[in-house]
C-alpha cells in the first residue's frame, strides 16, 4: 500500500526522484500514465495488470467507453528508475500535468500520484475545507 506525501523537483530533462519509501513497492519498472484532477498516476506492474483486465472489458460500443481507454493508454509509459532513484518522465506527461520544478509525490493505496506542486496545494486546500462534507457521503461506499 502506498500512502504519504513527499516533495522533489523535476528537472529540465523530465528528471523526478521518486521517494526511497516508495521505490520499492513500484519495484524496478513501473507504469505512469495520465491521471485524474491534472495529475499523472503510477503503477506497480502487478497493479496495472489489473487495472488492464478491468479497461478490457469496457464496452468497445461506448464512445465514453473508448475515449477513457484511448486516454488512458495513449499516453501511458513504463518507467524505470536509475542508479539516482530517478525517472525520466516523457513531455506528454508533463504536459497533462504542468510539471515544471516543484512536484508532490503521493501515495493513494494501489498507486503513486505525481503532482504539479501549485496544483497539488490547490485541491489540498478545497478537499480540506470540504472534508467533513465529503466524508458524510462516504457513508454511502460503507465507510
Amino acid at each position: 500500500m502506498f500512502m504519504g506525501e513527499f516533495q522533489h523537483s523535476i528537472d529540465a530533462k523530465g528528471r523526478l526522484i521518486v521517494p526511497a519509501k516508495l521505490r520499492e513497492k513500484l519495484g524496478e519498472k513501473f507504469i505512469v500514465t495520465r491521471g485524474l484532477d491534472g495529475c499523472l498516476f503510477g503503477y506497480p506492474e502487478a497493479e496495472w495488470e489489473k487495472l488492464e483486465a478491468k479497461l478490457n472489458e469496457m464496452p468497445l460500443a461506448k464512445k465514453d467507453a473508448r475515449t477513457f481507454v484511448r486516454f488512458f493508454y495513449s499516453a501511458a509509459t513504463e518507467c524505470e528508475i536509475d542508479k539516482q532513484g530517478r525517472i525520466n518522465i516523457p513531455q506528454t506527461l508533463r504536459k497533462h500535468a504542468s510539471l515544471t520544478k516543484n512536484c508532490v509525490i503521493t501515495g493513494v493505496s494501489n498507486r503513486i500520484e505525481i503532482w504539479d506542486e501549485a496544483k497539488w496545494q490547490a485541491f489540498s486546500e478545497e478537499a480540506e475545507e470540504n472534508f467533513d462534507e465529503i466524508a458524510e457521503t462516504m457513508i454511502d461506499f460503507g465507510l
